[in-house]
């Protein structure tokens, strides 16, 4: 059985145009449909919010992975990208690139097994795992091809 370790609440009103919360009080953003999508911009949506939701999660579970396999890590960082895509039969998807760069890792090899390794352990990529298409990169090498 699953344990939870944290649970986040928050609200929105509006939908794409509108206002979001968290129950603390420290999310607090207005929400407006990007000019690309036909709105006025001047706020966030919810695809920024992935991004950055996906891009952190994957960044700390890095973390996780290479404390467990006794790698140091140096700096790093997650550059992410999230497309809202519409489908056949007129629903949305979202499609996620996430660009790794790991400076410190200079194998190639090295770099791809720890990111593939990341996407086993990141909640993210569990609860979108097979749902969404996901382009994963490490320092610029696809990781396409591995678990």
């Amino acid at each position: 059985m699953a344990k939870s370790v944290y649970r986040a609440e928050a609200s929105v009103s509006g939908g794409r145009v509108g206002h979001g919360a968290s129950n603390d009080g420290v999310l607090d953003v207005e929400l407006r449909r990007p000019p690309e999508m036909g709105g006025e911009g001047g706020g966030t949506n919810p695809e920024q919010l992935f991004a950055v939701g996906y891009a952190a999660c994957f960044a700390s579970a890095l973390g996780v992975v290479a404390r467990r396999q006794r790698v140091e890590l140096g700096d790093v960082s997650v550059q992410s990208s999230v497309s809202l895509l519409t489908t056949e039969d007129r629903g949305y998807n979202v499609a996620v690139e996430l660009h790794v760069s790991l400076p410190q890792i200079e194998d190639p090899e090295r770099a791809a097994a720890l990111v593939a390794d990341t996407h086993q352990v990141c909640a993210y990529s569990n609860a979108t795992r097979g749902n969404i298409d996901l382009t994963l990169t490490a320092n610029g090498q696809d990781v396409a091809g591995r678990p």
